[in-house]
Order: C-alpha cells, then sequence, then structure tokens
C-alpha cells in the first residue's frame, strides 16, 4: 500500500528565484525504508518538509503538484491533521525539545499528554521507547544536560512514542559516533519491519547499504538515480556528480584498475562485500 505519494512537485521558497524541487515524483510503500542522499542544496530537507506537511503550511512559498501522506492531500489538510500521521525529526535535536518539561521522561511523554492518552498506556509506551532508543538510564536527568548524540535519541523517542506512520529522519546520526549510528539505524529499520514507513536522509552511505530497501539520489532539485542501495551507491554517475562514495567502493574501483577486484562483481558499498570480494580473487 503506497503511504506517501509525492506527484510532480515544484517548489520555489519565498525569497528564491529558482525552485528548490523540480517536478520530483516518487511513492513510497508502507513498512519500507527509503533513504535520501544529495549534495548540499539538493533539495532533501525541502522534500522531508514537504512530506511532513511544514509545505505549504509553513513554509510558504510557491508549490505545485501535490503531496498525499496516508491518503491526506497536504495542501489541503491541516498541519495538526499531518502531524498525527507523520513524525519529523530535525537534523538539529535541540529545536526538538520543548523546553516545557525538566526530566527526559516528562519530555518524551509530552506529546500523549497534549492527545489526552490514559496515564497507564503513556506510561507503558514511554517505557518502551526508552528501551528500544537505549536511553532508559537517562529518564530523571534534564535534557539539556545531555550530550548532542543523547538529545538525538530523546527526540526520536518522542517521535516514535506518537506512533506516527510515517516518520521522516533528517539526518538523525549526525551527531552521533559509529556505535551510536549503528544503534539508531537498527532501531529505524526495526520500526520499519514493524509497518511504520521511514524516509531518511543521510550522508552515511555504508549505514544506508545495510539498513535501506530503497534509495533515491537528488540532485540540484530532481532525482537524478533510484533502486536499491547496491545499485544506486556505487553508481559512476554519483561519482561524475559529486557525490560522496563509500571508501569501500573507492577502493574496489582502485582494484579493478590493478586487477585486484573481480571485473563480474559489483563493486562493494559495505565491508562485508568489499572482504567478500577481495577474498575471491586471493583464493
Amino acid at each position: 500500500m503506497v503511504v506517501v505519494d509525492v506527484n510532480e512537485l515544484t517548489y520555489t521558497y519565498p525569497a528564491s528565484a529558482k525552485p528548490v524541487l523540480s517536478n520530483v515524483s516518487l511513492k513510497v510503500t508502507q513498512g519500507e525504508f527509503l533513504a535520501i542522499i544529495g549534495n548540499n542544496g539538493a533539495g532533501k530537507s525541502t522534500l522531508c518538509y514537504a512530506m511532513a506537511g511544514f509545505i505549504p503550511h509553513f513554509f510558504r512559498g510557491s508549490m505545485h503538484g501535490s503531496v498525499h501522506v496516508a491518503g491526506k492531500d497536504t495542501h489541503v489538510t491541516s498541519l495538526n491533521d499531518i502531524v498525527q500521521q507523520v513524525g519529523l525529526a530535525f537534523q538539529n535535536p535541540f529545536n526538538q525539545i520543548s523546553g516545557a518539561k525538566f526530566t527526559v521522561y516528562e519530555e518524551i511523554a509530552f506529546g500523549l499528554e497534549n492527545t489526552g492518552v490514559p496515564r497507564p498506556q503513556m506510561m507503558e509506551r514511554v517505557e518502551k521507547v526508552m528501551a528500544l532508543t537505549g536511553i532508559t538510564e537517562l529518564a530523571d536527568r534534564s535534557p539539556y544536560s545531555l550530550s548532542g548524540g543523547q538529545q538525538q535519541r530523546v527526540a526520536l523517542a518522542s517521535i516514535l512514542v506518537m506512533e506516527p506512520k510515517v516518520l521522516v529522519l533528517d539526518e538523525p546520526t549526525s551527531q552521533l559516533d559509529p556505535v551510536g549510528s549503528r544503534e539508531v539505524f537498527q532501531v529505524i529499520k526495526e520500526m520499519s519491519q514493524r509497518g511504520m514507513t521511514v524516509i531518511l536522509v543521510e550522508h552515511k552511505v555504508e549505514w544506508i547499504a545495510q539498513f535501506a530497501d530503497r534509495v533515491i539520489a537528488l540532485y540540484d532539485g530532481q532525482i537524478l538515480l533510484e533502486g536499491k542501495p547496491a545499485d544506486v551507491l556505487a553508481s559512476p554517475l554519483l561519482e561524475e556528480k559529486g557525490f560522496g562514495l563509500s571508501r569501500y567502493t573507492q577502493v574496489a574501483r582502485r582494484g579493478v584498475e590493478r586487477n585486484l577486484w573481480p571485473a563480474d562483481r559489483p563493486l562493494p558499498v559495505t565491508l562485508q562485500d568489499a572482504v567478500d570480494g577481495f577474498r575471491g580473487v586471493s583464493r
């Protein structure tokens, strides 16, 4: 079932003369984990805002085309109704802390309080999502006393506890170390396996290759490539357009030049793919 349907979306910010998105169309199905990559200014965050309803309700500008989320046309549906279907996590978690609560536990429960969830159910959901995101021990801490990585997990937990149908994440691991990044990706993947649709903007291609179901590469406001992670992330077109490639892809490409990588084997994106490929040559 299609949960997110973007049809020929073109958007221009109020102070800009050039569209940041041009005729972008995509469909995302229930439970799919879609990753979006692109250079700075490609339109990644703008696409996130459009799918979360912030465009056109918060960022006015000029919008053409349509966006439907969970069957609702974002252009005619109020932002209040859209946010009950879509959870949006910004790159900077500090921007998502309400400032109205003194502890992490209360911060995560804040959204449930506002929607009138009964206290027993609220406590159960908060404790469950804290365990899922690995922040149970932070329950009594102030959100402002946490590190950037810890704040990012609190922001993610605050969204997950609302149980949205669609989770939109704009570089959620930007402040996390490799261990923290893996943990967050594992949580996101688990949510998609439970039926939540996940749309992730991310630069860490190794993690995308391991966890995403599909990848879209945005370039200058348009979709440049779309497909399975292994096909998109190792494409020569990405390097031609200035995208950052996986270190394993770069090493294997040099290996091809020196006959150290099987010519008939796809270039790797992950460490395990690279190990398997070079091992095959050594044998």
